[in-house]
């Protein structure tokens, strides 16, 4: 496992071509190695734009803090 530090916001765009967001908590172990915690938010946007917004009006998020990636379900 690497222990590159994860950003903490996934942007992800399902099937349907909803865009979500996902919160990520990073915590380390005794050795060092990164355990990510995971919460999808209930939030559904129509672009990637009003995701980012989302989030940094509600948890405080800044430019570089986000990963894009679509998802496969």
């Amino acid at each position: 496992m690497s222990r590159e530090a994860i950003r903490p916001y996934l942007i992800s765009k399902d099937d349907d071509g909803n865009f979500r967001l996902t919160v990520r908590e990073t915590r380390y172990n005794s050795q060092g190695y990164p355990l990510v915690t995971s919460h999808m938010q209930e939030e559904t946007f129509k672009s990637a734009a009003a995701v980012r917004t989302f989030a940094r009006n509600v948890f405080k998020a800044e430019p570089g803090q986000y990963d894009q990636t679509k998802s496969r379900s």
